[in-house]
């Protein structure tokens, strides 16, 4: 008998050898240490910067100077460059410093929880850091808002506030409403509520969402009227991104009676306003109602973490997440109430009441307007607005062929539109250059620069900052362009 030896078998799939399970043969990337990233010169940040974060963005801040900067440390109402200069911060990181950079008391609070090794993340376990945090967030905060969820950022906190009340509206009330101009995050979900289409580009939104006029409160009652779906309505209680844009007290009360005689949730964005900026500690408090929902972010992690909060009226929460079948629905993430970042926050809390920072935005805020009122006054040419409340001031410049000389006004207005936000940059870029002084910017109305020093802020800085602003308009608006030019090919 013959026996057929089988034929080898091939196979097409590529044999590979697993490495042998020894560290010494991973070998390390060229990572940068921390001491090289300090010592990092501007070139190589400008490098690293384009190659690896945002390319476009450089232009912008090749425009305004911002790259010429690196910022060794920051203290109090300053930054201190390369070169030792101490600029005085009215940005204040859109609302985020409060309390000014590195304040003694919250270094010292997160050194010492360092120290002690205490737990950061515990999410098996209930953290006595997190239910502080939400316990003094509850104290701070008028009426039944005293449900809490923690988490990260500005956007993360209006997720969650949007997410709760339109369960709790129900499904046979779907709709959300939102505000011409309004700014209320970048991720997916608030995307779909914040009216900027820079922001929206060719992203699919929610087809649950209605648009109407902010501060309208006649829009707002023919909408209840003819659409019973409507369940939610989203409002910042003060415009940043729009050109820092209050509406009047009367809006708000009747907002508040509306919502109760219609069923709607109100939603209040204090990301940016809250927090004591406005002189109050919510700026819905001025007028003496309190919506159904809000949020915190930015100061609340006190210029050293990164913290978010939804507050929430009990009956509200319950409604959307109170059994045990609901209650995970949208529970805390990974990184809501970390160890640090709550501990950090808790003496936020406590340093803005005990050094009367709240007191300050709303008495220094009122000084600030009316200096610049002051200087509206003098160039009136220019200056086209001053408005805001507390520590949160917009300063609105007239479009840019009103503030040439005659003779240019008609060659110059056709371009009015494409040169929105040349004056405020113009501006920006030589407060920043000549005079040591940084301001922001708005989103949709260029043509504003957004002053939001930290609540820390003292007249003297004041007085600084408008006499070099004073100082900068006294050259007249083609000096300052012509002075602009010239920065740009130095």
């Amino acid at each position: 008998m013959t026996v057929m030896a089988k034929p080898e078998q091939t196979s097409a799939r590529t044999m590979v050898s697993a490495p042998a399970l020894s560290p010494a043969t991973i070998a390390k990337p060229d990572l940068i240490s921390v001491e090289q990233a300090k010592a990092m010169d501007v070139a190589v940040m400008t490098d690293l910067f384009k190659a690896h974060l945002n390319p476009g963005q450089l232009h912008f801040m090749k425009l305004l100077g911002f790259h010429k900067i690196k910022i060794e440390r920051a203290e109090g109402m300053f930054y201190i460059d390369q070169n030792g200069r101490k600029i005085l911060d009215f940005f204040g990181g859109f609302g985020s410093l409060a309390f000014g950079h590195n304040h003694p008391r919250i270094l010292e609070a997160r050194k010492k929880f360092q120290e002690e090794k205490r737990q950061e993340i515990a999410i098996a376990f209930m953290s006595q850091y997190a239910a502080a945090l939400a316990h003094n967030i509850a104290k701070c905060s008028p009426g039944d808002l005293d449900m809490v969820f923690l988490g990260s950022s500005g956007s993360e906190a209006m997720e969650a506030a949007v997410k709760l009340a339109e369960r709790a509206a129900g499904p046979k009330r779907p709709k959300i409403v939102y505000a011409e101009n309004s700014f209320h995050g970048k991720t997916k979900g608030v995307l779909g509520i914040t009216d900027g289409q820079l922001y929206r580009a060719d992203f699919k939104m929610a087809d649950n969402t209605v648009r109407i006029p902010f501060a309208d409160i006649e829009a707002v009652e023919r909408l209840f009227r003819s659409d019973p779906e409507v369940g939610v309505i989203v409002l910042e209680t003060i415009q940043g991104g729009g050109g820092i844009i209050q509406a009047p007290a009367e809006y708000w009360q009747n907002l508040r009676a509306l919502c109760n005689q219609y069923g709607v949730l109100w939603v209040a964005d204090e990301v940016q306003c809250g927090y004591g900026r406005s002189g109050r500690f919510y700026a819905f408090e001025h007028y003496g109602v309190i919506p159904d929902v809000t949020a915190l972010a930015k100061s609340l992690g006190a210029g050293k973490a990164a913290v978010g909060a939804m507050i929430a009226r009990r009956e509200v929460y319950m409604k959307a997440y109170g059994t045990p079948k609901t209650a995970m629905i949208h529970a805390m993430a990974t990184f809501g109430g970390m160890g640090e970042a709550c501990v950090t926050s808790i003496e936020g809390l406590n340093v803005l009441y005990d050094e009367g920072l709240i007191d300050n935005a709303a008495v220094t805020g009122d000084y600030l307007l009316q200096r610049l009122q002051a200087l509206k006054d003098k160039y009136p040419k220019i200056i086209k607005d001053v408005r805001g409340k507390g520590f949160m001031v917009g300063l609105e410049f007239h479009d840019f062929s009103q503030t040439l000389p005659m003779v240019l006004r008609p060659i110059v207005s056709v371009l009015d539109d494409k040169l929105k936000g040349s004056l405020s940059g113009f501006v920006g870029a030589l407060l920043l250059r000549d005079y040591d002084v940084l301001v922001a910017f708005t989103e949709y109305n260029r043509n504003v620069i957004r002053l939001e020093p930290p609540l820390i802020c003292q007249r003297e800085h004041v007085d600084r900052f408008v006499d070099a602003f004073d100082s900068l308009l006294s050259r007249g608006i083609v000096s300052i362009v012509k002075d602009f030019v010239k920065s740009q090919v130095r």
